[in-house]
This record gives C-alpha cells, sequence and structure tokens, in this order.
C-alpha cells in the first residue's frame, strides 16, 4: 500500500476523533469538567437573557400604559384604588407606595402636613432602590461569567496541554497525528469558554443600559409626582 491509500485509509479515524464527542470524550477528567461547567454557564446565560428580555419589555409596555393612564386626567384615588391590592410593575409599585404614605398621613396625626413631602420622597427612594434590585437580578452571573469564562476555559486548555505533552513523552512519537488531537481538545476548553462568555458579556452590557433607563424613567416619574403632591399639601395646608 503506498502512501496515499494510508493516509486516505487513516483521515476518517482522524475525522471521528476531531469531531466535537471525540474531542470531549478523549479529554482528560479535568479538562471534560471544565467543559460541562462552561456548558451549563453557557445554557444559565441564555435562559436568563430571555427571562431578562420578556421581563423588560413587559416592564416597558406596562410603563407605557401606566403614564397613559396616569396623564389622563383619572383620579389619583380612583387610580390608587385600582392598583393598591397588587401593583403590576414599577412604576405602578412607586405610585402606590407614594399614595400610601400620602394617605397615611392624612388619617393620622390630625392631618399634620409637616415633613410629608420629605417622607414620600424617601419612600420613592426606597421604592426606587428595591425595583431597580429586582430588575438587576441575576445580572451578576453575566458579569461573572463573561469575565471569568475564558480563564475557566483557558485552564482547562492549559491543564489538557499538559496532560497532552505528557502523553507525547510517554509515547516518545512527536508526529503531528500524535500532537494534534490532545492540543485540539485542549483549546477546545477555551472555544467553549469564549461561547459562554461572549453572549454573557454583550447581554450584560445591554441589560445593564436597559436597567439605567428604565431607573431614570422611574426618576423622573418620581420627581414629576412628588411636584404634583407638593402642590397638593400647599393647597390644604
Amino acid at each position: 500500500m503506498n502512501p496515499a491509500e494510508v493516509a486516505q485509509s487513516a483521515l476518517p479515524l482522524t475525522s471521528s476523533d476531531l469531531s466535537i464527542f471525540g474531542l470531549f470524550w478523549s479529554a482528560h477528567i479535568i479538562v471534560k469538567a471544565v467543559m460541562l461547567g462552561l456548558l451549563i454557564a453557557s445554557i444559565w446565560v441564555w435562559a436568563i437573557a430571555i427571562d431578562k428580555t420578556v421581563l423588560y419589555a413587559r416592564t416597558r409596555h406596562a410603563m407605557d400604559r401606566f403614564e397613559k393612564t396616569f396623564w389622563s386626567g383619572q383620579s389619583l384615588e380612583e387610580l390608587y384604588r385600582t392598583l393598591s391590592a397588587r401593583p403590576s410593575h414599577s412604576m405602578a409599585a412607586l405610585f402606590v407606595a407614594a399614595m400610601r404614605e400620602w394617605k397615611r398621613s392624612f388619617e393620622t396625626q390630625a392631618r399634620s402636613f409637616a415633613g410629608l413631602q420629605m417622607r414620600i420622597e424617601k419612600v420613592m427612594e426606597v421604592t426606587i432602590a428595591r425595583e431597580v434590585e429586582r430588575l438587576e437580578r441575576r445580572l451578576l452571573v453575566l458579569a461573572t461569567v463573561g469575565s471569568a469564562g475564558p480563564f475557566i476555559g483557558l485552564f482547562g486548555t492549559v491543564w489538557g496541554i499538559m496532560t497532552s505533552f505528557q502523553s507525547i513523552a510517554a509515547s516518545k512519537n512527536t508526529s503531528l497525528a500524535v500532537v494534534a488531537p490532545g492540543i485540539a481538545e485542549a483549546l477546545f476548553a477555551t472555544a467553549i469558554g469564549l461561547v459562554a462568555a461572549i453572549p454573557a458579556t454583550i447581554f450584560y452590557n445591554k441589560f445593564a443600559s436597559e436597567v439605567n433607563k428604565q431607573a431614570q424613567r422611574l426618576e423622573g416619574f418620581a420627581d414629576e409626582f412628588s411636584a404634583i403632591l407638593s402642590r397638593q399639601i400647599d393647597e390644604r395646608a
């Protein structure tokens, strides 16, 4: 059999050995653990991304509907009765918290207005902080995967290359056919790390920007609503 026929007959075996599953099953146990961990992290990243995309879109549309209702001229008392049982989104929760403090101040302390404006603003600040914290939940996972994923994959690659070199030394064979599979399976860990880290970084930046926009929108509404309540306090004082 001539050398060309030998190379041709060896091709399917090499291709099989260098497939994705072949690289995984032939990898060292430590490298396998790194690959599995990164794969789980990647799935988690996409699950968080889908959940946050739906949440932010729903919150944004709910804010649009609420602002349209709020500025339509509907009575604040009527709007409060509608939303007080269960605020369905951030801006409604902010409105209900401020109105609850407003009504509590009128129902007690003999209709005292002392410090009412400050109390309402404080309640709205706490509510905004709570809602922003809810919107930011699990974004730390995206930041962690985005920053640590490549390094974890690199650790798997370094470990795999060390194991590959040990096998080469033991076999005393430095031909490309012997070296290539070990190097390929080692680099595969870095590839999985990048597959997990790149979407995580993109989603984190996108969602952090979205949270910032919604937080600014809540703060803007809080300022406008605080001005409305301040005028009413002045009228009743």
